[in-house]
């Protein structure tokens, strides 16, 4: 299951910290930032079930930085051009 979030993550070095911090404290989960995305995207892919939203905002939360569930129907298309931060370790590719 992949989860959307709307974040206000606008800066590549905290994205990437992010990523570090969430790939060890939640190790089912595969995550990226999509920065160049007007919400911020931050999507998570949990390799076992669904995503644990809550922790995820409140794992956010607890480091200064905000983010809400991005509701279906007003998830973005695609970008085959953005750029996400980072992809070592997350699972997915450009």
């Amino acid at each position: 299951m992949v989860e959307v979030f709307k974040t206000d993550v606008a800066n590549c070095d905290d994205a990437k910290g992010l990523i570090d911090q969430l790939h060890e404290n939640f190790t089912q989960y595969l995550a990226n930032f999509d920065l160049e995305d007007c919400d911020l995207i931050l999507r998570i892919e949990c390799s076992n079930g669904s995503v644990n939203a809550e922790s995820i905002i409140q794992f956010l939360k607890d480091r200064g930085f905000h983010a809400e569930i991005l509701p279906d129907d007003l998830e973005p298309s695609t970008n085959l051009n953005a750029h996400f931060y980072p992809l070592q370790n997350s699972g997915f590719s450009e």
